[in-house]
């Protein structure tokens, strides 16, 4: 077993972080098995030295030093890291065209995807996440080789290969029925490798890119399967009147989805910055989760998303760095974009009740649990649950005398890859 003693900081609510300071957790076969709160590391020793199960590594905090539980990216393109800080000047659509329709059509090689898809993951746990919800390619086996990858280095991540058969351009345009075929055939491949940390997840790009025969299909794979699902949602304004026109007869947009039995509570929808109320009905209804995107929003400039709006409707919402939308690979960088929207709607609307930084560090690690249906498995400290962590180390900043509240606030608005000293998935280190 390991044992960590220091200051713990966490969210069992929303917009409440917990404090735990002079705390011992344990940690056995990748579960927390027991939480002391004020215990001192002597007494520590003397109560598990004598313990059944041997002790593999005890990790004592400074007084700069605090751990917080593993940060959940749940929305991210693997292929697109490449494109990251490119193609802001266009909107969503026109630069989809531009540039990330070419690049998706390089992972068809295997040998192109793998050297890409190594870097995504290293980065991704260097700045601290430990859950990611992956958007792959059309092409099966390059996201194969995303999972592989994954599980080499012990990140948990949901994997999706894409599926998509019209209005993309005709190196993306798959035929149905053998895109089905290879959306099965994945979801086999994915579980076969056997680690109950990598699980797929059907990814129909969105609408746009999906007749109603292909998005019905993938509503019985969901069935037949039972996976997690994961789209797009009313991203953009000129992407909603285009599904208007597609999509005739039904509702809106989330509708669309609904007909295709694509909504459920293992259903993640991206973005949802122009939701009708009708459209949050439907979304709470089915117990589905939208994913907070504030960066590329703003980048592609589709719009400022209302959370507080999507909150009050009780509606679970995480947080996505959408890279290469988004130009940043850490939810750090989300958590203060979402904060900076947040501000802007206040700006132009005094009645609107800003996000704090403990609401977005509840969306970064309980929120996105809960969307992703993990939350009874990871995004807090709990005695039963993996133990997802990030071990802060706040040293190199200028730091007199400060509480450790202060110093977690120092963190999410200051902080960086270079403070966190460890990274830990189901209780395994995985960044030294």
């Amino acid at each position: 077993m390991d044992i960590y003693h220091g200051t713990f900081i966490h969210c069992e609510n929303f917009g409440e972080i917990e404090v735990l300071e002079n705390t011992a957790v344990v940690v056995h076969e990748n579960k927390i098995v027991a939480i002391d709160v004020n215990i001192d590391f002597e007494q520590l020793l003397s109560t598990y030295k004598t313990s059944e199960h041997k002790i593999r590594e005890i990790y004592r905090l400074s007084d700069q030093e605090f751990l917080i539980p593993g940060f959940i990216d749940a929305h991210i393109h693997g292929p697109q890291f490449e494109n990251a800080g490119l193609g802001y000047d266009k909107a969503l659509l026109e630069w989809l065209k531009a540039y990330t329709f070419p690049l998706e059509k390089k992972f068809e090689d295997v040998n192109y995807a793998t050297p890409v898809y190594e870097k995504v993951v290293e980065t991704t746990l260097k700045n601290g996440t430990t859950t990611a919800a992956y958007f792959g390619t059309i092409h099966s086996k390059s996201c194969l080789k995303l999972a592989k990858i994954a599980k080499m280095k012990k990140q948990r991540a949901f994997i999706g290969k894409v599926n998509m058969n019209m209005n993309v351009p005709d190196y993306l345009t798959e035929d149905t029925r053998q895109s089905i075929r290879d959306t099965k055939q994945f979801i086999k491949d994915v579980i076969s490798l056997d680690d109950p940390r990598i699980q797929p997840i059907i990814t129909p790009r969105f609408a746009v890119s999906c007749d109603l025969n292909m998005l019905e299909q993938l509503g019985a794979v969901q069935k037949e399967f039972n996976c997690h699902v994961q789209t797009h949602v009313s991203e953009n304004v000129d992407e909603i009147e285009f599904i208007k026109q597609l999509f005739p007869k039904h509702a809106n947009y989330t509708d669309v989805y609904k007909k295709a039995n694509l909504l459920g509570e293992k259903t993640i929808l991206a973005h949802g910055v122009h939701l009708t109320d009708e459209e949050l009905e439907l979304i709470r209804e089915t117990n589905s989760s939208v994913i907070h995107c504030p960066a590329s929003n703003t980048c592609l400039k589709s719009g400022l998303c209302n959370v507080r709006r999507l909150l009050n409707n009780k509606i679970k919402v995480g947080l996505g760095t959408d890279v290469a939308g988004g130009y940043n690979p850490t939810i750090l960088d989300a958590m203060r974009r979402a904060i900076d929207v947040s501000n802007h709607i206040f700006l132009s609307n005094p009645e609107y009740r800003p996000l704090n930084y403990k609401e977005v560090f509840y969306l970064a690690t309980m929120g996105g649990a809960a969307a992703l249906s993990l939350g009874e498995k990871i995004g807090n400290f709990k005695i039963g649950k993996d133990f997802d962590a990030l071990l802060v180390n706040m040293e190199n900043k200028l730091i007199r005398d400060l509480r450790p509240e202060e110093l977690f606030q120092k963190f999410l608005y200051l902080g960086d890859d270079r403070n966190i000293k460890n990274v830990f998935v189901a209780g395994d280190k995985v960044i030294i």
